[in-house]
């Protein structure tokens, strides 16, 4: 790099990325924001392709005027160069490199500069050098998926899945659709399908309204949030949608694709009531059981992690110098909380790499933003928990891998009779996790079967990669783009 000003790498183009970009540009550090996505938004603001024409996008989001704010900041940013945007850059894993051009962190002249190495295009053949002086993780997360009976035919999806294939294609993934599972996100998933044009049947959920009693101090904290979901329920009312609360699925049925969905409803011990089962008929299931953090890169870097999430202080500064984390990566709270933390990591990572510390009296609002929404997630994951034991209505025949198409007999097999007692030694003996996605979708519903924690694995690369990168990735600045 031949410019003196530092430069920061922010890795995601979502709410925290995003907000990330323009709190540092905003305070004369250079950002190159890296996205796998060909336009920014991440999952939440996710646009349709521009061929597809879209006239009201807005109609398929919520806080649209946020994100309006957005996109006019980033493209006031880039037009004046302080930011460069890289698209369909699909990042396999970020190194410290002391031989980075220009000042360190200079709070801490031990901390190195870093370089970022990111697969190009749809294909993923040619690789890239990214270097910067800090890094700013806002990476988000991916859907925790729990397998039943059923789960693998054709026309069951999860619920990002269908949110992303009505955001991004503008499509429906079927005509008549069952919503099912447990989170927050079930329900702009129920509602957008039905103001697409979809029958949903029913939204089942697994929480039950004493679920959300029990922590009703927590959540009273952010009233705009509550009003947020009584505006779904309103709609899930208008739409004729029927609301199966502490219920769940048992068996998804079907020859050749999906036919139809058997549900109950859960009694107090998290079981299914004997002679409570109902079967839906419907060609889609969205059935999605919450996120977890991606943490990958992070874990990379070395940096801690708390439970399944990075580990930040009050300015998202990780434990490694240099590295900042913001949004679901540091814990899932959805777009709101992403917000807010991605503005203070921004803020925070401009003045510690021009040499000074941020001004906590100009992140107040923000800080309190931050408090708010972190206990109110907290309530709500706690509210959205899964079945106690789902795991019991895993046959032994059900796939549990699918890269692997390892079944749950096998893990139930390695458990009881090989004496794995963790899930590494589960991994070896069935190869449970060692497919495509090296356990990313499995991971939560081996460990379920297992009996075992799942605890995060640290996976580096963070993708696959040509072996061509291994050996010899390229040192050329990319386009901007």
């Amino acid at each position: 790099m031949s410019e003196r000003r530092p430069v920061l790498a922010v890795i995601g183009a979502g709410p925290a990325g995003l907000a990330a970009t323009l709190a540092a540009a905003a305070r004369g550090v250079r950002v190159t924001l890296i996205d796998s996505g060909t336009q920014a938004g991440g999952q939440f603001y996710r646009q349709p392709a521009p061929g597809l024409g879209a006239r009201r996008p807005q109609a398929l989001h919520h806080q649209w005027r946020t994100w309006e704010r957005l996109r006019t900041g980033l493209d006031t940013r880039l037009a004046d160069g302080r930011v460069t945007h890289l698209t369909d850059h699909h990042v396999c894993w970020v190194e410290r490199d002391s031989s980075v051009e220009g000042e360190p962190v200079r709070d801490d002249p031990a901390a190195p500069g870093f370089t970022v190495h990111a697969l190009l295009g749809p294909e993923q053949r040619e690789s890239v050098a990214i270097r910067a002086h800090g890094v700013l993780l806002a990476t988000g997360a991916y859907e925790k998926v729990l397998p039943f009976p059923g789960w693998t035919l054709p026309g069951v999806v999860t619920a990002g899945g269908a949110q992303a294939l009505l955001k991004g294609g503008l499509t429906l993934p079927g005509r008549t659709a069952v919503v099912a599972g447990t989170g927050p996100l079930l329900l702009p998933v129920a509602t957008g399908l039905a103001a697409a044009g979809a029958r949903v049947v029913a939204l089942v959920e697994s929480a039950g309204p004493r679920d959300f009693v029990r922590r009703s101090r927590s959540l009273a904290g952010a009233p705009d949030k509550l009003a947020e979901g009584a505006g779904y329920a309103a709609r899930l009312l208008r739409h004729r949608v029927s609301v199966k609360a502490r219920h769940t699925v048992l068996e998804a049925h079907g020859v050749e694709r999906l036919e139809s969905v058997t549900v109950a409803a859960l009694g107090p011990d998290g079981r299914p009531r004997p002679g409570t089962a109902l079967r839906l008929p419907c060609d889609t299931l969205a059935v999605g059981h919450g996120l977890l953090p991606h943490t990958d890169l992070a874990d990379g870097l070395g940096c801690r992690l708390d439970g399944p999430a990075v580990r930040v202080d009050d300015e998202q500064r990780t434990d490694v110098p240099g590295v900042w984390a913001a949004g679901e990566s540091t814990g899932v709270g959805g777009a709101a909380l992403s917000l807010a933390e991605g503005h203070l990591a921004g803020r925070s990572a401009a003045a510690r790499l021009h040499g000074t510390a941020p001004d906590p009296a100009r992140r107040t609002r923000a800080a309190r933003t931050r408090t708010r929404l972190r206990a109110f997630s907290e309530g709500l994951a706690g509210a959205f928990a899964p079945p106690a034991h789902w795991a019991e209505l895993v046959t032994d025949e059900t796939v549990v891998c699918r890269c692997e198409e390892v079944t749950a007999g096998a893990v139930r097999e390695a458990v009881g009779s090989l004496g794995a007692g963790d899930l590494r030694t589960v991994k070896l003996l069935t190869r449970a996790g060692m497919g495509w996605c090296q356990g990313r979708m499995c991971e939560s519903g081996v460990a379920g079967v297992a009996g075992c924690a799942a605890t995060p694995a640290r996976r580096l690369p963070a993708r696959p990669v040509p072996l061509g990168m291994l050996a010899a990735p390229t040192d050329d600045p990319p386009p901007a783009r």
